[in-house]
């Protein structure tokens, strides 16, 4: 893959509206990665238990995926911005995280050992943050201002039709006669055979998606937006003065945690924080024009919705968070009554949270369509509000709930609020993002989805030990509290550009 080539300024063109299975072909990948994603959310912390795991290290166990985030994405974003080949410039990403994601499952349930089932769970991660960053800058590239809310319902739709197929596949293995359950220490055959279907999904959609979109040049981009191809390389980079700061916060929090004697866990907090003062201090006195350089500076002139919105993402995501690391435990043991991994209790309650995470991400596929229409009669932000006020309820009833039927009553809310989560900020942002940047803002502004990861991996099995260390139900009590906070956080959001 070789740099863009420069060209001569060409002037303002329009960008082509696509038909509905150009829309198709653009998110179809889309649903091969959220069959990988869904394994992931609903049957990690079961393998991980499986294993040997106690609940309260749960969270701990999940953290390769947050850190993996934050180096990844961004870099991801700025590359697939700046790079032009054969298969254009984001499609090598969608294969390559693929493939990496592919090998992973076909790993993860296979390891016996629960450190090399975290390391399987780390590759999986990143590979899946390989193939997705790109994934929502795609749509933007592809489309006109005017239809991208048609194309991240689409790719809502897909997200919530792979979760589903993920989400169910262990119950629909069991269902046809394969086991569900193992001794202890190994991996039931239903959800091996399930991470075996997710390798193949996850391959052959994003391969349909590579072979059958032809990505818009450098040169095309660049007259749709009306300015010269080589204007970027110009753009003069802002080298911001707070790694001091940074710095000294993470030295503080490390220091506590050495003091006194609060979760370890937090040293990655605190040490996450130190390097990202770091890195702004070792750009700033090198004025460095590297690929760190760029996101640094890119992050420091973030558009005021993207600041807006953070405070939002920030609390959205540690509720959903807390929903795929604590479900299973809270719903195994209060609503089937069993703690033992190897029973068929457990299993049974492991795989109706598989059918619970199923039937929320269909609703989330079907309100999709819904939620452009509700957006157009009272905005983006408010219809955004009123889908995070849906989740909260969701969590507060879990807390109560003990009949498995019921359930499905807090999950159709829970896929309201995810069809909003995956669409509306995507839609408030592209329409103030610079395009040529698409890729490189949309993996900053993922920091707002991984940050509350880390933390949550982090906090919260400290939090458990500390206060409800035989109640795990209460999890559910923190995310309906964190969701209120991020309806919320919406008042600050403006939709007019900057």
């Amino acid at each position: 893959m070789t740099a863009s080539p420069a060209t001569s300024a060409v002037p303002a063109a329009t960008k082509p509206r696509q038909s509905f299975l150009g829309l198709w072909n653009i998110s179809f990948g889309y649903f091969g990665i959220q069959i990988a994603f869904g394994l992931q959310n609903a049957n990690v912390s079961r393998i991980f238990q499986s294993l040997g795991s106690s609940v309260d290290d749960l969270a701990f166990l999940w953290i390769a995926g947050p850190v993996t985030g934050l180096i990844v994405q961004p870099l991801i974003g700025h590359y697939s911005d700046r790079t032009w080949g054969r298969f254009g410039r984001r499609r090598p990403y969608f294969l390559a995280g693929a493939l990496l994601a592919g090998l992973a499952l076909l790993g993860l349930p296979n390891t016996g050992l629960l450190l090399l089932a975290a390391a399987f769970l780390w590759l999986l991660d990143a590979s899946l943050n390989v193939a997705m960053e790109p994934f929502r800058a795609f749509v933007g590239d592809m489309t006109p201002s005017s239809q991208r809310a048609q194309g991240f319902a689409l790719q809502t739709w897909f997200i919530g039709a792979g979760a589903v197929v993920g989400s169910l596949a262990p119950a629909i293995f069991s269902a046809l006669g394969i086991a569900n359950t193992a001794p202890a220490g190994v991996v039931p055959p239903s959800v091996r055979y399930s991470f075996y279907l997710g390798a193949l999904a996850i391959v052959l959609a994003v391969g349909w998606t590579v072979l059958r979109v032809r990505e818009y040049s450098p040169e095309d981009m660049a007259c749709f937006e009306g300015r010269d191809v080589q204007d970027e390389t110009h753009e003069p980079l802002v080298y911001p003065a707070r790694g001091p700061f940074w710095i000294a916060a993470g030295a503080v929090l490390l220091a506590l945690v050495a003091v006194t004697g609060l979760d370890k866990q937090l040293f990655v907090l605190g040490g996450g924080l130190a390097a990202f003062g770091l890195v702004q201090v070792a750009v700033r006195a090198r004025r460095g024009t590297g690929a760190l350089a760029h996101i640094v500076s890119d992050l420091a002139q973030m558009p005021v919705q993207m600041k807006q919105l953070a405070l939002a993402q920030f609390f959205t995501w540690t509720a959903l968070f807390i929903l795929w690391i604590y479900t299973t435990p809270v719903v195994t043991r209060y609503v089937f009554g069993s703690t033992d991994t190897a029973s068929a209790a457990y299993n049974a309650g492991a795989d109706w949270v598989g059918v619970m995470f199923a039937f929320y991400n269909g609703v989330a596929a079907l309100a999709a369509f819904a939620l452009p229409v509700l957006a157009a009669r009272i905005g983006n932000v408010r219809t955004h509000m009123a889908c995070l006020l849906a989740g909260a309820v969701a969590f507060a009833l879990m807390l109560v709930i003990r009949d498995k039927m019921l359930l499905l009553v807090p999950m159709a809310l829970m896929g309201v609020a995810w069809a909003s989560i995956l669409g509306m900020p995507y839609v408030i942002l592209t329409r103030v993002l610079p395009p040529r940047k698409f890729g490189i803002y949309i993996g900053v502004f993922n920091f707002f989805i991984v940050i509350p990861q880390l933390m949550v991996a982090t906090v919260m099995g400290g939090v458990i030990r500390s206060f409800f260390p035989t109640e795990p139900k209460w999890t559910m009590l923190v995310a309906a509290l964190v969701m209120v906070a991020a309806a919320l956080a919406t008042l600050r959001v403006r939709e007019d550009a900057a």
